[in-house]
């Protein structure tokens, strides 16, 4: 559930308070009694960065896993800047044919 921070705009009083989402919106504050208690509007408590969330992000490790995501650069894209620093991965050689006829 989530939480959802409140004040009251006749004495300030302020409160977190944890409801459903479907739960109606308080109005009534709780300290001075009048109705003029409002719903806040909050920063998340996380941040989304890269290209998603792994299995070993939250482990305890000592060091994040290497090679998951691709290197964002400071503006936070990823992508080409121009340059390559590794060569393509070479094709596959292929097998050689078989002679049916040898058999």
């Amino acid at each position: 559930m989530p939480i959802y921070a409140y004040r009251c705009d006749e004495c300030g009083f302020a409160k977190d308070v944890l409801q459903k989402i479907s739960d109606p919106v308080l109005t009534v504050c709780p300290s001075c009694g009048k109705s003029s208690f409002k719903k806040q509007v909050t920063a998340a408590g996380f941040q989304l960065k890269g290209t998603g969330w792994y299995v070993t992000d939250f482990r305890g490790g000592s060091a994040p896993a290497t090679g998951t995501a691709p290197a964002t650069s400071s503006d936070g894209s990823t992508g080409s800047t121009g340059s390559t620093d590794a060569s393509p991965a070479p094709a596959p050689a292929a097998a050689p044919a078989k002679d049916s006829s040898s058999t």
